[in-house]
């Protein structure tokens, strides 16, 4: 259940970013400098975009709008805050098959286990 951030290149792209970042092509290790740049630039792009959507979405002249847009409303658009434990939980719960399904003897996988584990030790011992 390891989320992956949205903003996250594809490996196609950091291979070409290595080519690229090496100083000639038959040295090692690619410049690091280079590859920040170019990972710099890319997301920066990646979230110009979203943040171009979320304008127009949400800009004054849209028919559905309800409240103005704020930089905090964008802020928190563009940065959701991740789910707590409990809400991830809950959801592994609420995916796995339950009693009635035909594969009710399916078990959680080791990923699933531990973060259900964390999420009760968290709870108080009421």
């Amino acid at each position: 259940m390891t989320q992956q951030h949205p903003i996250t290149p594809p490996a196609e792209l950091i291979e070409d970013w290595i080519e690229i970042a090496k100083p000639e092509p038959w040295k090692r290790p690619p410049d690091p400098n280079v590859l920040c740049t170019l990972a710099a630039q890319w997301g920066a792009d990646r979230q110009l975009e979203a943040d171009a959507e979320w304008l127009e979405q949400y800009s004054l002249d849209a028919p559905h709008l309800t409240i103005t847009p704020t930089g905090k409303g964008l802020v928190e658009a563009m940065r959701p805050k991740p789910p707590s434990l409990k809400e991830q939980a809950l959801k592994t719960f609420e995916e796995a098959p339950g009693p009635d399904h035909p594969m009710a003897m399916t078990v959680l996988n080791a990923e699933q286990h531990a973060l259900i584990r964390r999420a009760l030790e968290a709870l108080p011992d009421d």
